[in-house]
């Protein structure tokens, strides 16, 4: 995709994305583009910046780098999905109706992990099942 920064006859600017300059040419010929303030079809490409890399958007990068709090917070939570795991029956997709029994004492208490419909989910905590997702840790590599 290319962004243009455009203008009207009118002299407002704005921008478009376009995916290739012969197709800003298309769709300009065609009157496809027009001034999102006066709907003018006279449109053209005024001269842009390059991109050049700043200190702001060295920082802004860098704010999305995990500090050593978040990192360990995050191993925590991996170990705590992992006991969780460790320590539950997977049951699958029966996990509503496995829920149920326990809860009505038609089965043993146990720890169960499995696999429910945000429909299902819903239905058990109004019956007052409590459940809770496993989160999703991305893993080291991500």
């Amino acid at each position: 995709m290319i962004r243009y920064t455009l203008s009207c006859d009118n002299g407002h600017a704005f921008e478009g994305w376009f995916s290739s300059s012969d197709d800003f040419d298309r769709q300009v010929d065609s009157h496809l583009v027009t001034c999102p303030t006066c709907s003018s079809a006279s449109v053209s490409k005024q001269l842009m910046a390059p991109a050049v890399s700043t200190a702001r958007k060295k920082e802004a990068r860098q704010a999305l780098v995990m500090d050593q709090a978040q990192k360990e917070t995050i191993a925590k939570l991996r170990e705590l999905v992992k006991s969780i795991r460790e320590n539950a029956e997977d049951v699958g997709e029966r996990f509503p109706e496995e829920a149920r029994k326990i809860h009505y004492g038609e089965a043993d208490q146990r720890g169960l992990i499995g696999k429910a419909t945000a429909e299902e989910a819903v239905a058990l905590l109004e019956e007052g099942i409590e459940i809770a997702p496993l989160p999703v840790i991305p893993d080291d590599k991500n």
